[in-house]
Parts: structure tokens; sequence; C-alpha cells
């Protein structure tokens, strides 16, 4: 079974529906939350996900759209996008959304899925090892697949040490899975902010138990002239083309 593991693609359709042709074929998709805030399409992607075999997880953009997050609590231009949405959005979507959950603790009994992390599944940024360290001790399963700091990592566990390790997840060559436990980051569909304006994504492999990341250009700039459309603010629709 091939799963396509996604996460904050954050309304931005073009660069959802590009990862998704460049991904080829899978049988499901797990997606680890922000559908929706920032970008100009948050109903379309919604409705393209439910398209397929889905599993979500909750992300605090969607949160917020919502209102189960103060706004007070987001910078201006978050703050901005996510009322802008909030008016965009249907009541089967919103429904949809507010029915995502926090946390899915198991699929085929290996992976948790959160958005922030184990720990505080919907605000937590894991930035470290020393936050991935205690992050460990909040999960049971062997992997644990996480976004919302829009950057691709990877931390496994040092059990003798009772430790964490942090490294770059390798672009196009697969991480086999054994007995370690790891958390892994695929990076963000929609706002990258790495330093690579690419769209982030990864396949795993449940019969190879294997993950492979990969990055795949996108038409930014048509993003960028759909954003000025609705005008979101401009601080958004820029760094786009920048990965920050």
């Amino acid at each position: 079974m091939r799963i396509l593991i996604i996460s904050d693609i954050h309304a931005n359709l073009v660069a959802l529906e590009t990862v998704m042709q460049h991904a080829g074929t899978f049988d499901a998709i797990w997606c680890l939350g922000d559908i929706v805030g920032y970008g100009p399409h948050p109903n379309e992607c919604i409705e393209k996900l439910r398209e397929y075999q889905l599993v979500c997880a909750a992300g605090n953009h969607d949160w917020a759209v919502l209102g189960k997050l103060d706004l007070e609590e987001f910078n201006p231009d978050a703050r901005r996008a996510a009322i802008w949405t909030r008016e965009q959005l249907s009541a089967r979507n919103l429904d949809w959304l507010y029915a995502l959950p926090e946390d899915i603790p198991t699929q085929a009994e290996k992976f948790t899925l959160v958005h922030g992390s184990p720990r505080y599944p919907i605000w937590e940024y894991v930035l470290t090892p020393a936050v991935a360290r205690i992050n460990f001790d909040f999960f049971d399963t062997h992997i644990c697949l996480m976004g919302h700091t829009h950057v691709p990592v990877l931390y496994r566990y040092v059990r003798e040490e009772h430790a964490a390790t942090a490294e770059p997840l390798p672009e196009a060559a697969p991480i086999h899975f054994n007995h370690e436990r790891m958390m892994i980051n695929p990076g963000s569909v929609g706002q990258p902010r790495d330093g690579d304006s690419r769209a982030a994504y990864a396949l795993l492999e449940l019969d190879a138990l294997s993950l492979t990341h990969y990055r795949v250009p996108y038409d930014i700039e048509k993003t960028q002239t759909e954003m000025q459309a609705a005008n979101l603010p401009p601080r958004l629709i820029q760094r786009l083309s920048y990965g920050w």
C-alpha cells in the first residue's frame, strides 16, 4: 500500500495538485493538518482531499478558522487570512474541518499522526532535538509523522542515552523502518520555510516499510496572482518565492 504524506497545504491548490501529479499512483492520503489558512483556495483544497481515501489531523490554522483558537495568538497577517478563510468556506467544509481529530494514535499499528507534536498536537513546534526527546515520551508507536514547522526533518531516538538526534530529511532517498523510533516532518506543501520554495511531501510504502521525501517545483506565480486577487496580505504572497 502506497500512502501520500502531506502537511501544511495552506489552501495552496496549485501546489497540492502539483504534488499529487508528481506522486503518481497512491492508495490513500495521510494529511498532518493546516489544510487552510494563508492561501487562496480553502474550499477547493478540502474538496480535493476528500476525493481520496483520507486520514487527516487538525492543525492550528484549521482551528483558528473555526474559532477554536484565539486569533489574537496569531500574527496580523495570519489573523487576516484566517478571517478571510472563514468567510470563504462552505458550511459543509466548516463542519468537516470541525470534525478533524487532534491526533491519530495509530495507523497500520506503527504510526502516530499529529500536526504540532505528540505532547501538544495543535500548537507545539518541534524545532530541536531537546524538544523531540521530550515528545518521544508522548506516543507509543515507532514512528510519529508531524507537520507545523514547514521544515523537513528526521529525529531519531537514542534509547541508550535517552536522547534525540536531528538530521535533514534526505530528498529522493528512502528511509527504511526497523525497530528504531523516529519523528518525521515531511515539510510543507503550500508554504515551505526552509529556504527552498519547492513543495514538499513524502511517500510511504507500507509493505516495504519505507518513506521517501520529495521536493517538486510548482507555479508559484499563479498562486501569488490568485492571492493578490483575493487581497490577501502582501507578505504572505511574497514569502512563497523564497521558501520562508
